[in-house]
């Protein structure tokens, strides 16, 4: 059932990449031929039309798939309101053997089809990584692509340049490709699959028992933390679906459905019908209908609105419509079924019955109520009757939603909690009705179990740099450059080479005596030695190189050198995001297909969304998404470690 999904929402992302060319094409045909000509305006206009209502009805499908429980959920028999999990980002194949090689070669000074291996296993994990298991094991192949993705930024992606790599991703809710000739495209992409990967492991728990329940919640916990961390880490993305502002509503559901699964948890050994026991339960289920009316809010707010799904919007409207009447039922049941006995703790439930209210209507007292048989009835009917409406209004916007309509556990579960509240009514005397003006008053949440987000643990997995022999990576990166390795040949006289060795790996020289021999032919200080007699050394220390030396005997000793050379200071990347930005995909973008880069080369200068600082501004032609405002950079010294994702000094990180 994943796998047919997953071929759905890669049909429907070609099938919306074809409706948005001819939509853009449209709009340049009016914009610059159509304006003379009415008839032609018009055919164009007609034909406009006929193209945005196919882009609708393709989204609505989109929508579909994304709300589409059957793909993600248990195999068990469940009798749960559906949970909501993301889809994954769609991407197309990356070649990375030209540029990598080129690099290796031009770079590094090494040959190149040494290491078509490890570009060939990075392109393996990519391509893995399109269609990951639902389970830990897809998180963590996932979690290694994203480290060794931070490895291969370091060794490949200059500051200073594009490396002609061109990553694109369909935007997981629109369906819209974003193309980008950048690294952090893909590791942004990435991390927001992790995020969505957990929540369809979350979705897929299983909810009728104890640990499934827990791994339900962890999972949604971690995909909050996940998102979170995308959010805050890359502050400004191209693409809808990993807008501040869209993240900022997913962490939210992640939470609430959380928060709905702790409720769940508590109930599923049974409720008892106990004073103290229906108090707690009643604030706890109160906590859960608040949570989900937050996130009901937020998925009405620009810009968001346009782009969440209709679905989800109204789903979260009736779960925080269902548990609220659940709510009013739990205190209703207490009023009506437990009168105060002798032997009660009157003080007690007078304590836990007042942490219920934020107030109690006018004329009315907690103890009184406890005692008073005619007040509790009184106060229990308003809440059933409250409970009632908002039963009705889970059921009315359900109907509204044609997805929702059709799935049938969604309507079960409403339309058995409504008929248990009418029953209840209905078992209360009716003869005082007519008296009674008291309105039930709202419930206070309060939950004992507090759900917070779990920031990603992405350390944990360890990764080796499939590029692990080209050398360290504090000094074979893409940010330094040297000379060519040069071969320095030289007899050494009683072990005195004329030069001293420091540092790690790999070793430098210092202490070069200028009259030596090694010297005479080339050698300087702070030269790197990266190989001896021919074997590679740039892992090797200082005693393991000067045993090398040793080993050659009264043989004249070859080593190979390199200079490293002054390098400029090169600036952070920068981010940004246009919340105006639908409509105005432009066609460059689109057809930034293959066999199409020449021609795009021709396009006029727009900026980027993903650029690479001030310095380069004017060499960044955008081929590439939406016009925007590009925020400015700073210039910013960041680490060279494969963990440089994790650096927030700058705007982006």
């Amino acid at each position: 059932q994943g796998r047919r999904g997953t071929e759905g929402l890669t049909a429907l992302n070609q099938q919306i990449l074809r409706a948005v060319r001819m939509r853009a094409g449209a709009e340049n045909l009016l914009r610059y031929v159509a304006t003379t000509n009415n008839k032609v305006r018009e055919q164009v206009l007609l034909e406009l039309s006929f193209v945005n209502s196919d882009l609708q009805i393709l989204k609505e499908e989109l929508e579909g798939l994304n709300i589409s429980v059957e793909v993600y959920r248990n195999s068990e028999e469940t009798f749960s309101i559906p949970l909501v999990p993301l889809g994954l980002k769609e991407t197309k194949e990356v070649d990375f053997t030209l540029p990598l090689k080129d690099f290796i070669l031009e770079h590094y000074s090494e040959d190149s089809s040494e290491y078509e291996d490890e570009i060939a296993d990075l392109m393996d994990l990519r391509q893995a990584c399109r269609t990951p298991s639902r389970d830990e094991a897809g998180i963590e192949m996932l979690i290694s692509y994203f480290l060794q993705l931070g490895y291969v930024e370091n060794r490949f992606f200059p500051p200073t340049r594009h490396m002609g790599v061109l990553f694109t991703w369909y935007d997981s809710f629109t369906g819209v490709p974003v193309c980008q000739p950048n690294l952090l495209l893909e590791k942004a992409s990435i991390l927001f699959n992790i995020g969505a990967l957990f929540t369809q492991i979350g979705t897929r728990c299983n909810r009728q028992t104890q640990a499934g329940l827990e791994n339900a919640v962890d999972a949604f916990q971690r995909a909050a933390g996940v998102l979170s961390y995308l959010k805050e880490t890359f502050t400004h993305t191209p693409s809808y679906d990993m807008s501040p502002a869209m993240l900022n509503v997913l962490v939210k559901m992640m939470l609430a459905q959380a928060q709905e699964c702790v409720f769940e948890q508590i109930g599923l050994p049974g409720i008892r019908n106990e004073f103290f026991t229906l108090v707690k339960m009643t604030q706890e289920v109160a906590k859960v209908g608040e949570v989900y009316m937050l996130v009901n809010t937020a998925m009405n707010q620009e810009p968001v609105k346009e782009n969440i799904p209709y679905s989800w919007s109204k789903l979260a409207q009736i779960k925080s419509d269902h548990y609220k009447a659940l709510a009013h039922y739990f205190i209703a049941t207490i009023l009506c079924d437990h009168e105060l006995q002798l032997g009660d703790d009157e003080d007690q439930q007078e304590k836990a019955l007042s942490q219920v209210y934020d107030y109690v209507p006018e004329g009315l007292m907690v103890l009184t109520v406890l005692k008073d048989k005619v007040q509790r009835k009184q106060l229990g009917k308003a809440h059933l009757r409250k409970a009632i409406i908002y039963h009705e209004e889970a059921l009315r916007v359900c109907g509204l939603c044609k997805k929702l309509r059709n799935i049938d556990v969604l309507q079960e579960v409403l339309t058995a909690a409504h008929k248990r509240s009418l029953l209840k009514y209905a078992q209360q005397e009716t003869e005082d009705d007519f008296l009674s003006l008291i309105q039930a008053p709202d419930i206070l949440p309060k939950t004992e179990h507090k759900i917070e987000t779990i920031a990603p643990q992405l350390s944990k997995v360890k990764v080796k740099d499939f590029f692990h022999r080209l050398g360290p990576l504090t000094v074979f990166s893409a940010k330094q450059r040297w000379t060519a390795p040069r071969t320095i040949s030289i007899h050494h006289k009683a072990g005195d080479l004329g030069f001293s060795l420091k540092g790690g790996s790999p070793v430098q020289i210092y202490c070069l005596d200028p009259t030596c021999s090694a010297a005479l032919m080339g050698l300087r200080e702070g030269d790197y030695i990266v190989s001896v007699g021919g074997v590679d050394c740039k892992w090797l220390g200082v005693n393991e190189v000067l045993e090398k030396f040793r080993n050659v005997g009264e043989q004249p000793i070859e080593f190979e050198v390199i200079s490293c050379q002054d390098t400029t200071a090169s600036h952070s990347k920068s981010a940004t995001y246009s919340v105006g930005m639908q409509k105005t995909y432009s066609l460059i973008c689109l057809a930034m297909e293959e066999d199409k880069i020449d021609q795009t080369k021709k396009a006029p200068l727009k900026l980027p969304f993903l650029s690479w600082g001030t310095k380069n501004r004017q060499k960044a032609a955008s081929t590439l998404c939406l016009p925007s405002a590009v925020a400015g950079s700073s210039q910013v010294k960041k680490k060279l470690s494969p963990f440089t994702l994790l650096n927030t000094e700058s705007s982006l990180y």
